[in-house]
């Protein structure tokens, strides 16, 4: 299948980029060995392995031995903080987690998942433009907090949190810090001593690598109880045969996503804002949800008044447009989202949830195919409503 006409909906996923793919070929087809094993063969995927860690520590800036892969961001969110806190609690006899109320559903459900074991949690609000307060965090903790977990951009609204300050917040009271920052790779500068943080999670389909593949990083001295168990593989953090392919997917895609930042941001900002004037100044009843200017690069988030969301998306798919309401991971969901929940922005059923994510496909006359069929769907859908 070719790539749509307009494509908007790169939170959702990115498309392969064909440097990623050629760097996979050899590991689809011709070096086929299983890391594990001692032969020849076996031997060479072990140094592909190798090669994609160092790679992928060097972006990060932390050293080989501190990273995990993983099957992607919602195994790396729930091996962060159940093995984190389970770790905690080998060793204590209560234990207590911190969560922002707008983290994507891996989070939120793996500590509901703690919750149900006896583990206390508490859910930092957010204000309106979905921002954590560094004082609501210190109020928060306790002498029992095992982890703190706040993602450093949204995945619906696209709202960026200061993670350094509130990492350091943690950090001060020797709590460890994980972020999920699936959608930050590519778009922010993920450096992880510069962030200041203990566990870090991403994955490869947000930044134009292979779907199923992710990584985690856990510092150094920070204990984290594996969740899949088998063989020894990740120096015991995660069993399984290693995806070669995927891996060395990752760091390619990382790789390069790295390179490209900061021109990439630089390109996508005036055309995020482009589409964000667009659609608030040709329709009435539209609300940008997320931060005004903390947002990422490529994100255009709004809630229209008056309108169904479903009808919203279909019409604008029959005009070439992929779009999305919200997080890809919740779609099918009849509950609203609690992102828009949690910052105020659903006050009845007649409202829309609009998403458009930008991408290296995008450029101005894509920005205004966008803004002229989303005029024109809503005020069709609103004078039938």
């Amino acid at each position: 299948m070719t790539q749509p006409l307009h494509y908007l909906d790169h939170a959702a996923t990115t498309p392969l980029a064909p440097e990623v793919l050629e760097a996979m070929m050899p590991y689809l087809t011709t070096v086929y060995g299983n890391p594990s094993s001692k032969h020849q063969a076996g031997r060479t995927a072990m140094n592909a392995l190798d090669a994609a860690r160092d790679t992928v520590a060097g972006v990060l800036g932390c050293t080989a031995a501190e990273l995990v892969f993983t099957g992607g961001g919602s195994e790396g969110d729930n091996l962060a903080i159940k093995g984190v806190v389970q770790a905690y609690l080998s060793q204590h006899a209560t234990a207590h987690v911190i969560i922002s109320g707008i983290e994507h559903h891996a989070g939120l459900h793996a500590a509901e998942s703690l919750e149900r074991n006896g583990i206390a949690v508490t859910i930092l609000p957010v204000d309106d433009h979905g921002l954590v307060s560094a004082s609501d965090l210190e109020s928060a903790l306790r002498p029992d907090t095992a982890l703190v977990s706040i993602m450093y951009a949204n995945n619906e609204i696209g709202t960026i949190q200061p993670i350094a300050e509130l990492a350091a917040i943690a950090k001060a009271h020797s709590v460890p810090f994980h972020t999920d920052a699936v959608q930050a790779a590519g778009l922010l500068p993920i450096v992880v001593t510069d962030l200041g943080v203990d566990v870090l999670t991403m994955t490869a389909h947000k930044f134009y690598g292979p779907k199923g593949t992710g990584v985690n990083y856990v510092r150094r001295g920070v204990a984290c109880t594996p969740q899949i168990h088998g063989g020894a593989q990740e120096r015991r953090r995660r069993a399984g045969t290693e995806n070669i392919a995927g891996i060395v997917g990752f760091a390619a895609a990382l790789q390069h996503a790295e390179a490209k930042r900061v021109a990439e941001v630089a390109r996508l900002t005036p055309l995020r804002d482009l589409l964000i004037a667009g659609i608030l100044g040709e329709l009435p009843g539209v609300r940008l949800t997320g931060h005004p200017s903390e947002r990422l690069a490529n994100n255009a988030s709004f809630v229209i008044d008056g309108i169904d969301g479903d009808s919203l998306l279909i019409l604008l798919d029959q005009r070439g447009i992929c779009a999305s309401s919200g997080s890809a991971c919740t779609s099918g969901s009849l509950e609203p989202s609690h992102v828009l929940d949690a910052i105020g922005a659903i006050g009845s059923d007649e409202q829309a949830a609009l998403r458009l994510s930008l991408g290296r496909s995008s450029d101005v006359a894509t920005v205004d195919y966008a803004i002229n069929a989303v005029v024109d769907v809503v005020q069709k859908l609103r004078s039938v409503a």
